[in-house]
């Protein structure tokens, strides 16, 4: 597993050398235009004395007699300052000073990566001192926006800084645990992708490189440090003084997120209080607002504009009148509103997990998660999800369940939760459900999925199991039928089964096992 592990994180390195190679070149040719187009390129005195890289754009024709709203951008994670020049531009035309600064522990900023510790923050905060200071930017009227690394820290400065107003935070987390250790196992694909950008790009704290070491590691004495370390650096830790600050909170997402999945964005959006928008795409990390990086039409970056200009300049655009919960399907690429997250899935049906079924370990039955990025990015762009036989998926290796078949479509929406009881053999263990939409043949369509880790368990003792799968919207043809496979092997995830390990399942009278559906109103 070590070699496994060291192999994966060499191949991280080199995909995204390739990437940031090709990004930082596309880059050029905004920064190249910087001069023509009244971008300054400055310092900014950091956290601690920390020197952190910055661009500014003012409104063309700013002569210091007004003020405009501030906006503030901190850069994703591994990208260099330029990343958000287009946008930046559109927004400093349309009347704010931009600030855009690149993170402490990248590129040419000082110090090194903190993981949106509380340095990060304190950077945030020092970044508007400045910009209040030395830009004609109106301290009653400050917003932040970011994609990614730049989306959490947003948030968290939001909720530490009273001065920030609005926050449009994209493909972010709000809950860094349950985003790359969800049901208490390691992601480590995703893992190993930030692990590789930031060796290739930027400065590692000696806390993160051994953050990084014990969770490749499986090091179970360092679990509770590291939950503790995740929750500093999560949000929805804070969010009472979010709450308290009354910020506006508008936050987008892409359904295969394989970094940060739909869920805790999902329960994160149902404890705010203030005004607030969620927007729920195909796609994977980043992938949704990529387009409009480059300047091109993007429905994410027009929403984060027209979020700022109610929010920031008191523009009557109509987008606190919209249902603040908005949905593009995987299958029919068309918008919905709802008022609320738990207004998604209206109803539920189950599915019965009937009988019992005895699995073997550390065999991948054929059923996975796909490839951290390529896998969504096909599914968004060509609705090409991960596929399996389910016939022939080897039930020594699997259980799977069916349900009927479907007299009429079946609109998936929301999240999946799966109910069961399970005797182990040993005391940990690793089991990974896949809902799969299964057509005539028998090829299934990946719905969704999640992993389920436990450890401390007395062998030949049952217990019940509950596990939601990610937050979905997909749409189940008539004729076709949805699947539950469960195995104990996905690439995407480490697992912990130990060697010649068996799970069963069975379904008690006194509690039945199933799968809970949230779908659409018909």
């Amino acid at each position: 597993m070590g070699h496994h592990r060291k192999a994966l994180r060499t191949t991280a390195v080199g995909a995204v050398s390739a990437t940031l190679i090709a990004g930082s070149a596309l880059g050029l040719a905004p920064a190249a235009q910087a001069a023509t187009n009244g971008v300054r390129f400055v310092d900014i005195t950091g956290d601690g004395g920390t020197t952190l890289k910055a661009n500014v754009i003012t409104p063309a024709g700013a002569d210091g007699t007004r003020r405009y709203p501030l906006l503030v951008l901190p850069t994703s994670w591994g990208l260099p300052q330029v990343e958000y020049f287009a946008q930046a531009q559109k927004l400093a035309n349309s009347g704010y000073v931009v600030v855009t600064y690149n993170v402490r522990g990248f590129w040419q900023s000082g110090g090194e990566i903190e993981v949106a510790g509380p340095p990060d923050i304190a950077d945030a905060s020092r970044v508007i001192d400045w910009a209040l200071a030395n830009t004609p930017a109106d301290a009653a009227h400050i917003g932040m926006a970011g994609v990614s690394y730049g989306a959490g820290i947003s948030l968290l400065t939001a909720a530490h800084d009273k001065r920030v107003r609005a926050v449009a935070a994209l493909s972010g987390w709000a809950d860094l645990i349950d985003s790359i250790y969800s049901g208490r196992t390691q992601h480590v694909q995703a893992a190993a992708l930030l692990d590789g950008a930031s060796i290739v790009t930027g400065r590692q704290s000696a806390e993160v490189r051994q953050i990084f070491d014990d969770f490749y590691a499986s090091n179970m004495s360092k679990e509770q440090d590291m939950i503790n370390w995740g929750k500093k650096r999560s949000v929805a830790t804070y969010v009472d003084q979010l709450n308290k600050s009354g910020a506006a909170v508008m936050m987008a997402n892409a359904w295969g997120d394989t970094v940060f999945p739909p869920n805790q964005y999902a329960d994160f959006y149902e404890k705010l209080t203030g005004p607030k928008r969620l927007e729920f795409r195909p796609g994977d990390h980043a992938t949704a607002e990529l387009t409009g990086l480059f300047g091109l039409p993007n429905d994410v970056w027009t929403d984060t504009e027209r979020w700022f200009d109610h929010y920031l300049k008191g523009e009557a655009n109509g987008i606190d009148r919209e249902l603040p919960v908005r949905l593009k399907s995987r299958s029919t690429g068309g918008y919905e509103g709802y008022p609320d997250w738990k207004s998604v899935g209206a109803t539920n049906k189950k599915i019965a997990l009937s009988g019992t079924t005895t699995i073997h370990t550390n065999v991948n039955s054929g059923a996975d998660g796909g490839v951290v990025f390529l896998s969504s990015i096909l599914d968004q762009v060509a609705q090409l999800p991960p596929v399996a036989s389910i016939p022939l998926i080897p039930r020594r290796w699997a259980g799977v369940w069916q349900s009927e078949k479907y007299a009429t479509a079946q609109r998936v929406r929301g999240t999946a939760k799966l109910h069961t009881t399970i005797t182990p053999t040993k005391e940990s263990g690793t089991l990974v459900a896949y809902l799969y939409d299964v057509g005539p043949l028998g090829l299934g369509k990946l719905v969704s999925n999640a992993p389920y880790t436990f450890h401390g368990r007395t062998p030949g003792q049952p217990f019940a199991v509950d596990l939601e799968l990610y937050s979905t919207a997909y749409d189940v043809p008539a004729g076709h039928r949805l699947a539950l496979v469960v195995d104990t092997v996905d690439p995407l995830y480490i697992e912990h089964n130990p060697s010649g390990a068996r799970l069963t399942f069975s379904s008690p009278a006194n509690d039945p096992s199933y799968v809970s559906i949230p779908l659409r109103e018909q």
